[in-house]
């Protein structure tokens, strides 16, 4: 048979994603191969042949994105997907140039022909760019949904960094699950706050087989989702987060602009910390591009945990994939430094090591902190000996996990927590309600197509 020829570009997650629901079981196409970019180590793996199906007997190869021209041209492909987020459109259309050089067709998937339909209502929460807070907003929402007595399941956004066939589905209730699936440092910054407030998580690999699970244990499916990507999930109420500290960046990063037109309702958050004329210019993005959403605006409150930092040298650890593929130069962690009278925000690069020293050389702009880099075990133990060599009196987390929990630190630690604080808008309780009432309708539940 002559099978479509296809090689899929991703980041280990949208990628997984549109071969399960596109390519998985069609007889007429051949994925050669996956490329991967973004997320270190994630390359020169397979696919396993458990997920990938009875047509991938021998699984399928994961290959560097750098390989990509010789991947098509070896392999004879015909089409090549682009499938990861959090990326400017002139950088789409540059991978789309290299492709068309190749004479292979460029693709993108969009989210009729990925969007898997719930038997129970969806409340998606994405973003224009990450960092913009779906994370503080997603915690937010659950605890609405459950102060209506409602039981809220959270579906996170892949992460799938180790061994796939293993993470195929997973199910957090307690951080010995964390431990279990060897989940990074960035997984547990997703994980471990709604594992403290009591929720159920489901993430991994097949996101079918994750939604049916936790539909049995759900009466409403909350997306959290990752980067800026769009959700896995068709949502009944489309929440989506933009950040007035990168003003413009709705209209011009792929595919935060997609969530931006599609959503029922966008907050536009950080207005405590942006400029007046910024939160002004998302709002008339909205008016222009997505008239019809409602518009509700919010502050990411912090609050310290720990030590006092009033006249102390601190070091900072920020959130990593804000800072890297994320375009930030600073984090909640610098707000908090400078908000609560830190002494100084002690530089770290004469003190970095390993692939923590590579990141801070890689991008020179980032104000003085450390990114909460942890993609395996050599990279946790970099983190780990950056911190301790750092000359500062505490380091000041800004990440949304203990950090304690998987480094030993020769210094004290005060966290900062950040929690979404309603400005001005619709309330979101109300914009609820239509979730709330179709949870408690049986027959509602199970009849969408």
């Amino acid at each position: 048979m002559n099978r479509k020829r296809i090689v899929i570009m991703g980041a280990a997650g949208r990628d997984f994603h549109n071969f399960n629901v596109a390519y998985r079981n069609d007889p007429d196409v051949e994925v050669m191969a996956f490329t991967a970019t973004q997320i270190p180590g994630i390359a020169n793996r397979r696919y396993p042949a458990s997920i990938a199906g009875p047509l991938y007997p021998e699984g399928i190869p994961i290959l560097p994105e750098d390989e990509l021209e010789a991947i098509v041209r070896d392999r004879w492909v015909d089409t090549v997907v682009f499938a990861y987020s959090d990326v400017s459109h002139e950088t789409v259309m540059h991978v789309a140039s290299r492709v068309l050089a190749t004479g292979a067709d460029f693709e993108l998937l969009g989210p009729r022909r990925t969007m898997l339909a719930s038997r129970r209502p969806v409340v998606s929460v994405c973003a224009t760019r990450t960092g913009s807070g779906k994370s503080q907003t997603t915690r937010y929402v659950a605890a609405l949904l459950a102060e209506r007595g409602l039981t809220p399941v959270v579906i996170r956004h892949p992460m799938p960094y180790g061994d796939l066939a293993a993470q195929a589905v997973q199910r957090y209730t307690t951080y010995a699950d964390l431990d279990r699936y060897e989940t990074t440092i960035e997984e547990r910054e997703e994980y471990e706050p709604h594992l403290d407030a009591g929720r159920v998580v489901y993430a991994g690999v097949d996101y079918e087989p994750i939604l049916r699970a936790a539909e049995t244990e759900a009466n409403v499916i909350l997306w959290d989702g990752g980067n800026n990507d769009f959700p896995f999930y068709r949502p009944d109420l489309s929440i989506v987060i933009a950040d007035p500290l990168r003003p413009g960046d709705e209209r011009r990063f792929h595919p935060g602009e997609t969530n931006f037109r599609l959503a029922d309702v966008v907050i536009i958050n950080k207005i405590d910390t942006a400029d007046r004329a910024a939160v002004d210019a998302v709002r008339a993005s909205v008016h222009d591009l997505n008239p019809t959403a409602e518009i509700l605006t919010a502050r990411s409150e912090l609050t310290l945990v720990g030590p006092p930092i009033a006249g102390r040298r601190v070091v900072v650890v920020e959130d990593g994939p804000t800072l890297t593929h994320g375009g930030m130069a600073f984090g909640a962690g610098v707000v908090a430094a400078r908000r609560f009278g830190a002494a100084a925000l002690v530089d770290p690069r004469p003190a970095a090591v390993g692939s923590i020293r590579d990141v801070l050389d890689r991008y020179p702009a980032l104000e003085p902190l450390v990114p909460a880099m942890g993609y395996g075990q050599a990279q946790v133990g970099e983190l780990e000996a950056t911190l301790n060599a750092v000359d500062a009196d505490l380091v000041l987390c800004a990440t949304p996990i203990d950090l304690t929990r998987v480094l030993s630190l020769t210094k004290p630690m005060t966290r900062v927590r950040y929690d979404l604080v309603e400005a001005g808008g619709t309330p979101l309780a109300e914009l609820i309600e239509p979730i709330v009432r179709m949870a408690r309708t049986p027959v509602a539940v199970g009849t969408k197509s």
